[in-house]
């Protein structure tokens, strides 16, 4: 496909899916809040009222457990948010990682896979997570929210482990965040919006709705809210070559929900007006540098970098010079994606606008250098250009010095 098409593609998706995951995610934390801000009145027997004031008006809310006594004459459906932010961002998976899988997606050094094979894996991955966790959801075990949160959790993160022996550290991270996605989304598509519809059925058939299908429905619109963060996270973590480098990333994830729920648990207790749970931020606090941690010193390039500051003092100098040796790596390895008009199939331009042409290029460049090549494996992009580790350590050895 022509570059130029690609490059426009992949950002009129990346712009849905924000713009509809903003959407969806705003009247998530709009209803949690709500629903935790209720407070009952006699006219209710189950459900509740809230008042609130916004943009120059007041707003008098009412909820209804089960239903109202009669049907309102229109009535909006909150689910295509959900909807556009799931296929948009499947588009977006497709355009990104299964077209461009060289870069992005298969990794050599872990496991060869071809184009298909590696897009079959993701796919299928996806829609098997969907039904292992409404299982879990439908099992006895839903009658403990504690023990279904660790075995969710437990699972969420055993497919970031097997994501990580299948694809690069960037697809594993990304499919993780796809699975947790596609959980959510199937949550509105499989049993929200269904069980309202069987709602709206028996209030029109003049029949008691079952109660039970609020219940349901609610549980499951509190995972999509805890589950929130983390996927957040997830998606953008391709951008950030620490998260996704290290061997251990996937242990990196459960700490990133650890530290995504808690924040939720904070906001999601204070709106119920039980006071502030600080000690949540704290758990969140030490749960991000665990991650930090772990994508730091369990990446062998991050090692050797830190090893290498602390033998060679850092010099002040206003010009930087570049070895021949430094020149020929960045020439035979960086250079044929880094040009004005790179040379690699499927590239219009250098990626993030980064030139690597000339010596005064990539002195430049040389912070970036040290996090994409030497204190991180994250470039070239699963060592398309085979970059050696003796390589890395004279681009390190040069930096170190600077």
């Amino acid at each position: 496909m022509d570059a130029i098409a690609l490059e426009w593609g992949g950002l009129l998706l990346r712009w849905v899916h924000i713009i509809t995951g903003i959407a969806w995610i705003g009247s998530s934390f709009y209803f949690m809040h709500l629903d935790a801000a209720l407070k009952s009145i006699p006219e209710i027997s189950k459900g509740g009222e809230a008042w609130e004031v916004h943009g120059g008006g007041f707003y008098q809310v009412r909820k209804y457990l089960v239903a109202p006594d009669q049907l309102p004459a229109e009535l909006m459906w909150h689910k295509w948010e959900a909807y556009s932010t799931w296929i948009s961002g499947f588009f977006l998976l497709v355009w990104v990682y299964y077209l461009g899988s060289d870069l992005y997606l298969i990794d050599p050094a872990v496991r060869p896979l071809s184009p298909p094979v590696a897009a079959a894996i993701g796919i299928g991955s996806l829609v098997l997570g969907w039904f292992v966790y409404d299982a879990l959801v439908k099992s006895p075990l839903a009658k403990n929210e504690v023990a279904l949160a660790a075995v969710g959790f437990a699972f969420i993160m055993g497919m970031a482990w097997f994501f990580q022996q299948m694809f690069s550290g960037r697809g594993a991270l990304i499919h993780t965040g796809a699975l947790m996605g596609t959980i959510m989304s199937g949550n509105v598509f499989m049993n929200i919006i269904p069980n309202q519809k069987k709602v709206i059925a028996d209030l029109i058939a003049g029949r008691v709705p079952n109660p039970d299908f609020g219940k349901q429905a609610k549980m499951r619109s509190t995972h999509n809210n805890y589950l929130t963060l983390p996927v957040l996270f997830l998606m953008i973590s391709g951008h950030y070559p620490l998260t996704f480098t290290s061997p251990y990333a996937w242990v990196m994830v459960g700490f990133v929900l650890v530290a995504g729920a808690l924040v939720r648990h904070f906001y999601n207790q204070r709106h119920a007006g039980r006071g502030n749970k600080w000690w949540a931020w704290a758990g969140a606090t030490v749960a991000i540098l665990a991650a930090i941690w772990v994508s730091m010193l369990s990446n062998p390039a991050g090692r050797e970098w830190l090893k290498l500051k602390a033998e060679r003092p850092v010099k002040a100098a206003s010009t930087v010079s570049v070895p021949k040796e430094v020149d020929s790596i960045i020439a035979s390895r960086c250079s044929m994606c880094h040009a004005a008009q790179p040379a690699w199939q499927g590239l219009a331009t250098p990626p993030k606008g980064v030139v690597l042409e000339t010596q005064a290029q990539i002195a430049h460049q040389k912070e970036a250098i040290r996090l994409f090549s030497v204190t991180t494996n994250a470039m070239p992009p699963n060592n398309i250009t085979q970059m050696t580790p003796a390589e890395r350590q004279t681009l390190g050895v040069w930096l170190a010095s600077r």
